[in-house]
């Protein structure tokens, strides 16, 4: 299974250094010119650039969603989140935001799975693994204080 996946990864990048080359008639790699007009082969530098300035890396970056400046992707709020947050009028600063993002981050650095992240008076839960808001609360909506299915908590 590994092979494939690394046959495809492989496949992929090729897939791309020829698009690139297909662009123009020069396509620069690490420093050096290739001429596809020339005969010359494509190599798998990595630093090969798209038509964008992207390199592959950061193009399967934007791909799961990663930002390019944080190098981390940005939390999504699950269905049932977003719509405790209209039911329970949670607005969320951004400033909370960021510091909701950092703490889903820091999680996840520690190796946790599922994540009761506390911001100010706000309580989310949080499937690291996705990057995604599964559920949140406020001070008021805590019933008994008591929080299941978590490996780990972050004060944010």
């Amino acid at each position: 299974m590994k092979i494939q996946n690394s046959q495809y990864i492989s496949q992929l990048q090729e897939n791309l250094l020829n698009q690139t080359a297909n662009v123009g008639s020069k396509t620069k790699t690490s420093g050096a010119i290739n001429t596809k007009a020339s005969g010359a082969t494509n190599t798998k530098a990595p630093g090969v650039t798209n038509a964008q300035g992207l390199t592959f890396q950061q193009v399967l970056d934007l791909k799961n969603g990663q930002t390019a400046a944080t190098g981390s992707a940005e939390l999504k709020f699950s269905k049932h989140a977003s719509n405790r947050l209209s039911d329970r009028n949670i607005d969320l600063s951004t400033e909370q935001l960021e510091r909701l993002n950092e703490g889903a981050k820091r999680a996840g650095d520690k190796g946790i799975k599922e994540s009761l992240i506390m911001v100010d008076r706000l309580a989310f839960i949080v499937n690291i693994p996705n990057n995604t808001v599964v559920t949140t609360m406020d001070s008021t909506n805590t019933n008994e204080n008591i929080f299941t299915n978590i490996d780990g908590a972050v004060i944010a």
